[in-house]
This record gives C-alpha cells, sequence and structure tokens, in this order.
C-alpha cells in the first residue's frame, strides 16, 4: 500500500473528502492540499490569536474603569450594575471556577484569561446596545464610532477560531477577508498595537494553489511561500 493510501486511511477519507473534491480527486494533491491548509491554518491562528488579546484587555479595562466610576466596584464582572444577561453571569462564574481552581487566589487576569472569545464577542451583540454599548464599551474602539461592523468582524474570526480549533478546512473560505477583518479590529482599537500584530504575522498566501493546479511542484511551493 502506497504512502497516500496509508494517509488516507489515517486521517480518514472523510476528512480528506473536502481536498479531494479541490484536488479533482487527485490524492497525492488532495495531501499536498492538506499540508498546505494547516500552514495557512497557523497563520491564520496567530493572527486571530493576537486580535482576541488585544480585544478582551481592551474591553476588561474599558469595564474596569468604568465600573470602578459608575459603582465604585472595578471587579466589573461580579456585575454591580446588573447589566449582563444570565448567559454572560453562568459564563464568568465558570471561569471564575476555572480560574481560582487548585486552590488560586483569584485575580481579574486570571478570571478574563477564561472568558472565550465567544464571551467578548456577545459583549458587543445587539442586545447590549443600548446598555453598555452606548454606556462605555464605545471608548474601547477609538477607530470606529459604529458598534455592527465591530461585532461582524469579532464574529468572522470566532466563527474561524472555532473552525481551526477543530482542524477543519479553510483553504476554502475567504481567508483575505479574515485577514483583513482581524486587522481592521486591531486598528479600531490601537493602530499601534495593529501595526506590531502586522509585522509579526504572516497575510494568508494563495499562491501555493494557484501554482500547485498549474503544476509547480512542492519543492517550488516552499520557496514561494516561505
Amino acid at each position: 500500500m502506497s504512502e497516500s493510501e496509508i494517509l488516507r486511511r489515517r486521517f480518514s477519507p472523510e476528512r480528506l473528502e473536502p481536498y479531494l473534491g479541490a484536488a479533482d480527486g487527485d490524492l497525492d494533491v488532495a495531501l499536498d492540499l492538506y499540508a498546505w491548509n494547516a500552514d495557512l491554518s497557523a497563520d491564520l491562528s496567530t493572527t486571530i490569536g493576537h486580535v482576541e488579546v488585544l480585544l478582551r484587555n481592551a474591553i476588561h479595562q474599558n469595564l474596569t474603569e468604568w465600573s470602578e466610576e459608575r459603582f465604585g466596584e472595578p471587579k466589573w464582572f461580579l456585575d454591580p450594575g446588573h447589566r449582563l444577561q444570565p448567559r454572560a453571569v453562568q459564563d464568568i462564574a465558570a471561569a471564575r471556577r476555572r480560574a481560582t481552581r487548585s486552590g488560586r487566589p483569584e485575580t481579574p487576569g486570571r478570571v478574563v484569561a477564561e472568558l472565550s472569545f465567544g464571551f467578548w464577542r456577545f459583549l458587543l451583540a445587539n442586545h447590549y446596545d443600548g446598555t453598555l454599548w452606548r454606556e462605555t464599551l464605545y471608548r474601547a474602539f477609538p477607530g470606529q464610532a459604529r458598534r455592527r461592523p465591530i461585532h461582524d468582524a469579532a464574529a468572522v474570526l470566532h466563527l474561524c477560531r472555532n473552525r481551526l480549533a477543530h482542524h477543519e478546512p479553510v483553504f476554502n473560505r475567504p481567508v483575505d477577508g479574515i485577514h483583513a477583518s482581524a486587522v481592521a479590529l486591531a486598528d479600531w482599537i490601537c493602530p499601534v498595537s495593529r501595526g506590531w500584530i502586522e509585522r509579526h504575522s504572516r497575510a494568508p498566501d494563495a499562491t501555493y494553489w494557484r501554482s500547485r493546479r498549474n503544476g509547480v511542484s512542492g519543492q517550488e511551493r516552499q520557496t514561494k511561500i516561505r
């Protein structure tokens, strides 16, 4: 049995199906595409990871200052103003439990680190438009006055991050648009941080797949994308 056939069995035919479809049934090309998809996923994951940290810290800092000024309590996640939706309250309770496992003392930073990307995304959703957004969160995004574009960009990154976490294909997704959403969101928060993220993240490069379909070898492909 050839290496390619062994890999088809080990990775599973179902997992390789979208790659085989894109490769017109050529298993060797599909496996090459599978490997390139992993590189592409790593690039996107790095960029999204940087932006996620930037986003959560911007919101955390904003809510901390607002909560202390408004309610005399800097720990906004205790919801002193009763602004949070029930699901958010549940997410915070779970995050606080995780933050204090093994007897560690609770700190705001540990709680924030345990909250998922989805938590921060939904703080920007429509149901907070008349409360948290108008009261304070808009200040966390000096580069964008409207909530909807911010939420939409966060949603794009959240969905892509979930695909990456489950090792799903991204070669057939609008990766240029995903990267652009990440850069835009970072810029709306802090142009200096956006510049650093751009310098330390690799933008998606579709050169490989166009080249591979035109018969460029794997070694030439590595030269092109590295």
